[in-house]
């Protein structure tokens, strides 16, 4: 089942990612993305043509009448995933956070497979790269990992003011959008735009230690977007400082995100991210 993977250098998340997906439970949850099958529209007096298979023989031996049930198809879903690339994501105190964002995406590539939804990928971080096409092979999502796995992180920032703006141009039909990255620093993401156009789902990548630093006392940091080299002191004024600064944007990031209907997902570095995702994405 697995052979394919067997040559590429990610293969051991890949391997653990398909294994998880495929050999969840039939049954046990629902859909991982909604948007196959039919909703029931409105129920009203048989006529000439009409399918009697949709005759609801209960309200018609009420109403003496037949009368059948109307169904609104749904469309196979335009499944869309995108990894917001960027420095930060080389930092990880149990694993990468980078590392944790590969997982997850094969994860959910996985499940749109496994209930045959094609879908395609790009990666953004000062712009927008074509990861894969739109499709339902397995091949293409040992493709879209190793493809993320060549991009240079370090030097690297997330252009989120022009995030919104470039999608809207780029995807043309409605969409199920995944935008996977640590989001960090958003002081300049307005999505709402977006969201009106497609429905979006923000999976957000963080290490526990970001949130809730410790004192580490005179340590040597190097900024992976710079490559600044610096001597600094995180004393309890400064993890103090930290703290506040991200639940500040969080929850600027998170009111907007509750403005324009946007669900989210926080995975940590320590986390199973399929534990995660399988209780969210079945609600979708």
């Amino acid at each position: 089942m697995y052979q394919y993977l067997k040559e590429s250098s990610q293969a051991p998340l890949l391997i653990k990612a398909q294994k998880s997906v495929f050999s969840s439970t039939v049954g046990e949850h629902g859909t991982f993305f909604k948007g196959l099958g039919s909703d029931f529209l409105e129920l009203r007096e048989y006529t000439t043509g009409d399918d009697i298979k949709h005759i609801d023989w209960i309200i018609s031996s009420k109403l003496n009448k037949p009368h059948v049930k109307i169904f609104r198809e749904q469309k196979e879903l335009n499944i869309v995933f995108v990894p917001l690339l960027n420095a930060s994501l080389m930092f990880g105190t149990c694993r990468l956070k980078s590392e944790t964002l590969k997982e997850t995406l094969a994860l959910l590539a996985f499940a749109s497979l496994k209930q045959q939804d094609a879908y395609s990928s790009y990666i953004y971080n000062s712009n927008i790269q074509l990861c894969t096409k739109k499709t339902k092979h397995m091949f293409s999502v040992r493709e879209m990992i190793e493809k993320v796995n060549t991009v240079s992180l370090l030097g690297t920032g997330i252009d989120y003011k022009e995030l919104a703006s470039s999608f809207y141009k780029t995807l043309q039909k409605p969409s199920l959008l995944f935008l996977v990255g640590d989001f960090l620093d958003t002081q300049d993401l307005d999505i709402g735009s977006l969201a009106h156009k497609h429905e979006i789902v923000i999976i957000i990548i963080r290490d526990r230690f970001e949130e809730n630093p410790n004192e580490l006392g005179e340590i040597n940091i190097t900024d992976p977007l710079n490559g600044f080299n610096a001597s600094i002191d995180i004393d309890k004024k400064a993890v103090l400082k930290l703290k506040m600064k991200l639940l500040e944007e969080d929850a600027t990031l998170f009111a907007k995100l509750h403005k324009s209907g946007i669900r989210y997902l926080k995975i940590y570095t320590d986390e199973e991210p399929f534990a995660k995702l399988l209780p969210f994405m079945s609600c979708l």
